[in-house]
């Protein structure tokens, strides 16, 4: 038989027990999602500068995990609005340590990395924040982030397969931008590409196109001399130019530079009438360094024209000999060269 004292204590507790079952506050658990950096093709020669996919939508309080496809460097940044983005810095100043947090209050961005290596953002507040490479200047994105109570569009997979779609796109060969292989010769299938070949005495000094999403801007570049390996005479002249319309490249001879960005100082500051700069080899000792050549930045309506890029560097051999020449920004990737120059 029951006691009378025990059996208030246990309706007491069989009641709490079901009252704390019922009020246990929901606790919403944080999302990780998944995204890339660039992809290449199996040679390296053809870089996707994308982020992949380069829109995603998300819930406050989740994290996206960046993770870089390429042997090119890349960063994943987000700057302040109206934060001004300086020539070739990297940082806002400074890097911001794995999984830091971003509400658009204060800049978050990693140092240059390469394949293999992840970084991790959290979105703490809603809103919509672009992403940007502070590498490439056209690797845009934007990543939309939504209150709890907002059903997101999209699921992982969908980002996946979207992300493969793009990757694929990049790296396919069209508008007739040529496959190279490791040497910079023509692979056989490309045969007709308009950028197969160049004139006698000229090499092109990569290739590439600007695409875009509603999410951002994204491009992809062949880092190849085109036919790297010329043969000439003693004093003869040797063209290079970019027909990239984002990427630098240099020309480098000898040892390479420390900062590859100006031209060595035996690179005349007088240029040719048309603009381009021509230096003068006379031994396969000498240091000949041309600094980037590029084309000029976009133009945007409202703001001052931009002055006309350095697209061409020009080279005289005066005397005989096998000179060897790197691009100094991307020669990591196979984009070397060799000049032959007969008596």
């Amino acid at each position: 038989m029951k006691s009378f004292e025990s059996f208030p204590f246990r309706s007491i507790f069989r009641w709490a027990l079901m009252l704390s079952i019922v009020f246990v506050p929901r606790v919403v658990l944080a999302d990780s999602w998944q995204a890339k950096v660039g992809a290449q093709s199996h040679d390296l020669g053809h870089q996707a500068l994308a982020f992949l996919p380069n829109e995603i939508w998300i819930h406050a309080g989740d994290s996206i995990t960046w993770t870089v496809e390429t042997d090119e460097i890349h960063t994943v940044t987000f700057l302040i609005s109206g934060q001004v983005r300086l020539p070739f810095q990297v940082g806002c100043p400074g890097v911001s340590p794995d999984g830091s947090s971003y509400d658009g209050s204060t800049c978050v961005t990693t140092p240059p990395l390469v394949k293999g290596q992840t970084f991790t953002v959290s979105f703490p507040t809603a809103g919509n924040f672009k992403l940007v490479c502070q590498v490439h200047e056209n690797m845009t994105g934007v990543v939309h982030v939504y209150d709890l109570s907002k059903k997101l569009p999209h699921d992982q997979d969908f980002y996946d397969d979207q992300a493969a779609a793009q990757r694929k796109e990049l790296l396919s060969d069209k508008d007739g931008v040529a496959d190279h292989d490791h040497d910079g010769d023509r692979d056989h299938d490309h045969g007709d590409s308009d950028h197969g070949h160049s004139a006698k005495n000229t090499v092109i000094t990569g290739v590439g196109e600007i695409t875009a999403t509603p999410g951002g801007s994204q491009s992809v570049s062949i880092m190849r001399f085109m036919e790297p390996v010329k043969v000439i005479h003693a004093g003869e002249t040797i063209e290079w130019d970019n027909t990239d319309p984002i990427t630098p490249h240099t020309i480098t001879f000898g040892v390479e530079p420390v900062n590859p960005m100006p031209p060595s100082g035996n690179v005349p500051i007088t240029t040719d009438a048309d603009g381009a700069l021509h230096a003068t080899i006379n031994s396969n000792a000498d240091n000949v360094h041309s600094g980037f050549i590029q084309s000029a930045p976009q133009e945007r309506i409202g703001l001052p024209q931009a002055p006309l890029g350095k697209t061409r560097f020009r080279i005289t051999f005066t005397h005989a000999g096998v000179y060897p020449y790197i691009c100094a920004l991307h020669d990591n990737l196979g984009m070397v060269g060799k000049v032959i120059v007969l008596p």
